[in-house]
């Protein structure tokens, strides 16, 4: 039987050459210019908050059932990690896989830590700066103002989670992102690309996941529309938290398990 999974008429990249893509992928990753990286990042940041503003609505007045109407929220919200992925940008969640570059000694501590730092700024002021934007254009007073009220409800239910829910969720919500960065590496095609981003990332939704760079939007547009109940202090503890789970999350339940399966020998 041929070892090569192309031999048998599969359209993708083997998992051993998606670890040698995504190692190479972070390499140049942590070698970016700085400007590239922050330029990349805030786009990133953008394109997340654009896939929360259209779960946002998605969810908003459904009568299809609470499974099915966060599916569905899910399906839209995949549109942030397609136009990372697809457009190319730089989301500190996603590139919580350049640890298996760090693993391999490619990259050094510092330019692991450099590349987290420009790219998690950089996500923040593309996130914000597109709740400004939403909250301005009035897309919110939609449904006679029903939309603004269901960011409400998702900010405050964001932030009345526990330390340890929220903690959990984001490692779990982490582990889904980078699965489908990872397997999204695997295909030859566009289309094969969005279709291995859409279900990870709806998983992650629908089941109430916590994503760093999504709450960058969601929570402060909630802020935005007014909410009496979304503090600053509130929305940076939870960012806290969920940042320190999506990393857990991707470098090491991802990332590390990845590379001691396929790139320690040749480390």
């Amino acid at each position: 039987m041929p070892a090569n999974p192309v031999d048998l008429g599969i359209d993708a990249f083997s998992p051993n050459e998606v670890a040698q893509r995504v190692q190479a992928s972070g390499i140049a990753k942590a070698r970016l210019g700085f400007l590239q990286v922050l330029m990349l990042a805030v786009l990133a940041g953008a394109f997340i908050a654009l896939g929360g503003a259209f779960y946002t609505l998605t969810v908003t007045g459904s009568e299809l059932g609470f499974g099915i109407t966060r599916f569905l929220g899910g399906i839209a919200f995949s549109l942030g990690l397609i136009l990372v992925v697809i457009g190319g940008a730089e989301l500190f969640t996603g590139n919580n896989l350049i640890v298996m570059a760090w693993a391999s000694r490619e990259v050094t501590h510092r330019e692991l830590l450099r590349n987290w730092l420009i790219v998690y700024i950089g996500n923040f002021i593309g996130a914000i700066g597109t709740a400004v934007m939403i909250s301005l254009s009035g897309v919110l007073s939609m449904g006679d103002g029903a939309v603004a009220e269901t960011a409400i409800n998702i900010a405050n239910a964001k932030l009345s989670l526990s330390w340890q829910t929220a903690f959990f969720r984001a490692i779990l919500c982490n582990t889904l992102v980078c699965l489908a960065v990872w397997i999204s590496s695997a295909a030859h095609s566009v289309s094969g690309k969005i279709l291995a981003i859409i279900f990870p990332i709806s998983a992650f939704v629908a089941l109430g996941f916590e994503h760093s760079v999504a709450n960058m939007y969601l929570i402060p547009v909630a802020f935005f529309e007014g909410s009496a109940t979304v503090t600053i202090g509130g929305f940076l503890a939870n960012l806290l938290v969920v940042t320190i789970g999506n990393i857990l999350g991707g470098s090491a339940l991802v990332a590390l398990v990845y590379w001691l399966i396929y790139l320690r020998k040749s480390s």
